[in-house]
């Protein structure tokens, strides 16, 4: 079910049954001294693939880049500017939307693309319309972030408390562990971290989150974590990714 390694005739095909489909989105971004660059997007990946597979939906290709310029005064992170995301956004559902996709369920990994995807949705509507599109009044998107599930989060207060934080996450780095044991890292982390602060511009953000932690201490994360939120992430999204799919 994964729309990169079909066919366009399998395409066609999937499309005389169903016309959702599933998109992976998250970021490439620093995640602290031990979190992987990439952990917004590998989350979101493996979650929206889980969920492909348990409900037998089309997965696109995941988007690896979002909207994350307050983290660029740490080496590797890729953002994209809010205005390039919306475009790139659009482009993207109305590709998808010409072969005749109608409902886009975005699996989200990052906070910080939220605003941008809600505008981007609003973008697309409006260009679409704006064509004379067929089926424009029938497309439809949502984003639905995994580390937002009420049980994620449940267990994540449970098994966390205060120390889950906001950013590079114990939750999130323990699914990544899950995900790719072999890339789990260790690193000394201070017992003072930064928290509470608002989010203004990069150098702003370096200055009162210097080891790129939010209020976060990932070294409590586990792979057996990470299964755990895997699992409760594809039940949840499994459901509200059905719901959407059938709603008019």
């Amino acid at each position: 079910m994964l729309l990169h390694l079909s066919t366009w005739p399998e395409v066609e095909a999937y499309l005389e049954r169903s016309q959702g489909i599933i998109i992976p989105i998250g970021s490439t971004e620093q995640h602290g001294p031990t979190g992987s660059i990439g952990t917004d997007a590998i989350c979101a990946e493996a979650v929206a693939r889980g969920v492909g597979n348990a409900i037998e939906v089309m997965v696109g290709p995941t988007i690896n880049v979002g909207m994350a310029l307050h983290h660029t005064s740490f080496p590797g992170t890729i953002s994209l500017r809010p205005s390039t995301m919306i475009l790139m956004i659009r482009d993207y559902i109305s590709s998808l939307a010409k072969a005749g996709f109608t409902k886009f369920f975005f699996i989200n990994g990052h906070g910080g693309n939220v605003a941008t995807l809600k505008a981007a949705f609003s973008e697309t509507y409006a260009y679409l319309a704006d064509l004379n599109f067929p089926n424009a009044h029938l497309v439809r998107c949502q984003v639905s972030n995994w580390y937002m599930c009420a049980s994620v989060y449940k267990l994540a207060k449970e098994l966390y408390g205060n120390e889950e934080g906001n950013h590079a996450t114990p939750s999130e780095v323990a699914l990544t562990q899950y995900i790719y044991p072999e890339a789990i890292k260790q690193a000394p982390l201070s017992a003072e971290v930064g928290r509470g602060y608002p989010i203004y511009g990069a150098a702003d953000f370096r200055r009162h989150y210097p080891d790129g932690r939010m209020g976060s201490n990932p070294a409590l994360a586990t792979p057996e974590h990470g299964k755990q939120f895997y699992d409760l992430a594809v039940k949840d999204l499994s459901n509200g990714c059905l719901e959407f799919l059938s709603a008019d």
